[in-house]
């Protein structure tokens, strides 16, 4: 090709590209790591961390590993919807006895955003026209993960008008007076995120008759099983909405549970009505893994199955979750009462009872930059701070920059 060739319009098609903005979670990262502040904090992004500030990796995630280095002898292909032993325990620990099985799919998936992503295709190509409902606030991903497989989102109300409570009435009259027969509900099972205020078991059967009396197909995001309440307590919501309808969708995850952020681990899990309807659905959901990813790694779902195959593997899993759980309660209780004592006096008993590993702190943009820029302390805009990166040495400082923020 001649230069001119080469500096025709038609060659600098790029040019015309523009710069997308930074991920409003993964963008504070990068400017956390920018930072040249010896004393910054990065609460922002979604990930457990010990005392000494690092993400460890599970002893029996350790020990899984080791038992896979010595007996792996493939690196073949799974099939389009995994790793069957996986699925399997997915499904068992899920769903329990819950729900026939043969009206359950499962399909393995990079993490729960993977998850999602193939479930909001399979609502776009398969029941549209159709809109999702999605609650004010939620996950900074959610609205973008749906916009992107062209699927409609529109909001229900979530807080009340103190910003620091779960208003139910709110929530149910805009399902009521809003949505039409056939839309979805995006729905948080525990843990919600941003604000780690869920329903309690009364407000989860209102929300549940709603549902049902208005004829909304749930998708359910399970991202934090274990780290709310336990294991077993946490399935209370998605157990009663199970109770009222038919149908449903639920989109789960181990990265947080197992530790497992990099290997992308999560699953896609429909509900029908029968097991022809499952069998139908399940076909389409391969479908469409298949023009997507075509199949799923190997490497993050074999460490959870190996460690549910194994009845010792799975208690030692089962208190270390429950260990992660215990110390993000301690350090959000540990917060209020540093905050109590520091500066001029400041009330943030509303964060207790919260789970899960985020808080909603009720902190202005404003003073959240002012965090950033004045402290190297990095939150969420929406004033969502990540427990789960608290430290206990570092409680104190937290608590000045942020009594500081307020008071200035």
């Amino acid at each position: 090709m001649t230069a001119s060739a080469k500096n025709t319009p038609a060659s600098q098609r790029l040019a015309s590209v523009s710069t997308a903005p930074p991920d409003s979670i993964l963008g504070l990262t990068e400017a956390f790591l920018a930072d040249t502040n010896p004393n910054k904090m990065n609460l922002s992004v979604g990930v457990y961390k010990d005392a000494s500030g690092k993400t460890p990796i599970l002893e029996c995630v350790k020990e899984a590993e080791r038992r896979l280095i010595d007996d792996e002898s493939t690196k073949g292909y799974l099939g389009i919807d995994g790793l069957p032993a996986y699925r399997e325990h997915v499904r068992q620990l899920v769903f329990g006895d819950r729900v026939e099985a043969d009206r359950i799919a499962v399909l393995q998936s990079p993490g729960g955003t993977g998850a999602l992503r193939v479930a909001s295709d399979f609502l776009v190509t398969q029941l549209s026209p159709i809109r999702i409902w999605m609650s004010s606030p939620t996950w900074a991903n959610h609205p973008a993960i749906f916009n992107a497989a062209g699927l409609p989102s529109d909001t229900y109300r979530y807080l009340g008008s103190d910003r620091t409570s779960f208003d139910v009435d709110a929530m149910i009259e805009d399902l009521d007076t809003k949505t039409s027969p056939g839309d979805a509900i995006l729905l948080h099972a525990c843990c919600h995120n941003p604000t780690g205020i869920d329903p309690t078991p009364d407000q989860w059967k209102q929300i549940a008759e709603t549902v049902a009396m208005r004829q909304l197909l749930p998708l359910i995001d399970f991202a934090y099983q274990g780290f709310g309440d336990g294991l077993t307590e946490d399935t209370l919501g998605l157990y009663t909405l199970l109770d009222a309808v038919d149908e449903a969708i639920v989109c789960t995850s181990f990265s947080k549970n197992f530790g497992l952020y990099s290997e992308r681990v999560g699953a896609v899990c429909l509900i029908a009505a029968d097991a022809g309807a499952m069998k139908a659905s399940q076909s389409q959901l391969k479908a469409i893994v298949r023009s997507n990813y075509s199949n799923p790694p190997r490497h993050g779902g074999a460490i959870v199955a190996t460690v549910l195959d194994d009845a010792k593997l799975t208690d030692q899993w089962k208190g270390e979750v429950e260990q992660m759980r215990q110390r993000i309660t301690r350090l959000r209780t540990d917060f209020v009462t540093t905050m109590k004592t520091t500066g001029q006096g400041h009330d943030f008993s509303f964060l207790l009872p919260q789970r899960g590993m985020f808080s909603f702190s009720g902190l202005t943009p404003m003073q959240v930059d002012q965090l950033k820029q004045k402290h190297g302390i990095y939150i969420v805009g929406s004033g969502r701070i990540n427990v789960a990166g608290m430290s206990e040495e570092k409680m104190q400082q937290l608590c000045d920059a942020v009594a500081a923020v307020l008071e200035s």
